[in-house]
């Protein structure tokens, strides 16, 4: 062979090599940090540092900071540290209107968007299990109903929620077609009317659309049954089909601690949002004031407002008046809730495969350099150090004292020191029945 056609070939090797590794490059998927855990963990902070660090902006991926007002409730991150990094769908709505998952996908999605297009950071960070699903895996194509039809519902659907019948409610629209509607949360009015929009839309119920998140967790299962027994086989599903299938490149961390410390963590935090006087309490009384009634809409379901506006009726009810003991009793089931949530939050997110669980007990700047590096690593396999990692199961010694765990408040702890609340409710309701 000669001299020139050797080099020819070489040529032609080399400008194959480089128009393929160039075509990868202009495959490479944009990266979006999503960072979980659950309440009380310590993710907002964790987000806002890695935000400052990366140029990132923060998407929240929470249910309840979407309503203005509602701020020590949902620990709403504090104005300055919003005028630092830019935050997004945070204060977008009234507490009486509704918010869907479909809506945030939407609303998340453009963002994300517009975040990546600005050459910053998107940064997701929330919660709310479903709508990190959605957000990473896709909607169902659910057919948005015609105004006709949205209509059409809310007439038939009105005086039912106007008297109250939600049982009747539900019964409308399982006769229609949705048998699962009898499974939502109660005076969940808005998904009750979706739900009966879809079926005079489509024909079927909600349960007929395809989640793209279920046929996904359908092969992760197949391969982890069917393959080795290695605790890693499902994983590399995950990660595999995650680069060829999913819109971006998403690097998705849950942040969590031993369920006890968080319990603790959680109960303290209770009673920290009950302290001075624009606390939860205010904020409370505040839903009430503009005509909302607990449990009655998304905003007021909330835990937390929930249960304080309960207290507040039953406060109004006995002229402003409550004793220690109710007070205590409302403190109570509020952290009561609030742990049985974390729990919930921790079986959402074990099963949800694509996230690397990390220690929140672990000093920030550490988790904070993890999560840097793996931002800026090129390579496909992220590997969580072992000091790093957060056990998502707990052991026997754990789960006995988790069994025997009581609350220990730190501010309120004797009968007097809930006095200048007592008193601080009572003037206020007061005034409110005065002026009725």
């Amino acid at each position: 062979m000669g001299e020139s056609s050797l080099k020819l070939r070489r040529s032609r090797r080399f400008l194959a090599t480089n128009c393929s590794a160039a075509g990868l490059r202009a495959k490479e998927k944009e990266k979006v940090l999503v960072i979980s855990g659950p309440t009380g963990a310590g993710k907002t902070r964790l987000a806002l540092e890695l935000a400052k660090r990366l140029n990132g902006e923060i998407i929240s991926a929470d249910s309840v900071q979407v309503y203005r007002g509602l701020d020590v409730g949902s620990a709403k991150p504090s104005p300055s540290d919003r005028k630092v990094v830019p935050h997004h769908l945070i204060d977008i709505l009234h507490p009486s209107e509704e918010y869907s998952v479909g809506q945030f996908f939407e609303h998340a999605r453009q963002v994300t968007r517009s975040i990546l297009d600005s050459g910053r950071v998107p940064i997701v960070t929330g919660g709310t299990g479903l709508y990190l699903r959605w957000f990473i895996y896709g909607k169902p194509d659910v057919p948005k109903a015609s105004q006709e039809v949205a209509a059409e519902v809310y007439s038939e659907l009105a005086d039912l929620q106007k008297n109250d019948d939600w049982d009747a409610a539900v019964q409308l629209v399982v006769k229609a077609g949705d048998p699962k509607a009898q499974l939502l949360a109660v005076n969940d009015w808005y998904r009750l009317r979706r739900s009966l929009e879809i079926i005079k839309s489509s024909g079927s119920p909600p349960s007929a659309f395809q989640v793209p998140y279920d046929s996904f967790r359908k092969q992760s299962d197949s391969a982890a049954t069917n393959g080795s027994h290695d605790i890693n086989s499902s994983v590399d599903v995950v990660e595999d089909k995650k680069s060829k299938e999913l819109d971006y490149d998403f690097n998705c961390f849950f942040l969590s601690s031993q369920r006890l410390e968080l319990y603790k963590s959680i109960d303290f935090r209770c009673e920290d949002m009950l302290l001075g006087g624009d606390g939860l309490l205010s904020e409370a009384r505040w839903l009430l004031d503009i005509g909302l009634l607990p449990n009655s809409n998304s905003a007021t379901r909330a835990i937390g407002y929930r249960q304080a506006m309960e207290y507040i009726l039953m406060c109004r009810e006995q002229g402003g008046g409550s004793s220690p003991g109710e007070f205590y009793s409302f403190l109570s089931e509020f952290q009561k809730a609030s742990r049985n949530f974390a729990k919930r939050q921790l079986t959402w997110f074990r099963n949800e495969k694509i996230y690397h669980w990390l220690d929140a007990s672990k000093p920030l700047d550490k988790v904070l350099n993890f999560i840097y590096d793996v931002y800026h690593d090129k390579s496909e396999n992220l590997v969580v150090p072992q000091w790093l990692q957060m056990r998502k199961d707990t052991n026997h010694r754990e789960a006995a004292a988790l069994k025997a765990y009581r609350t220990r408040n730190r501010h309120f702890v004797r009968r007097e020191d809930c006095l200048e609340i007592l008193e601080r409710i009572r003037k206020t309701q007061c005034e409110t029945i005065s002026k009725v």
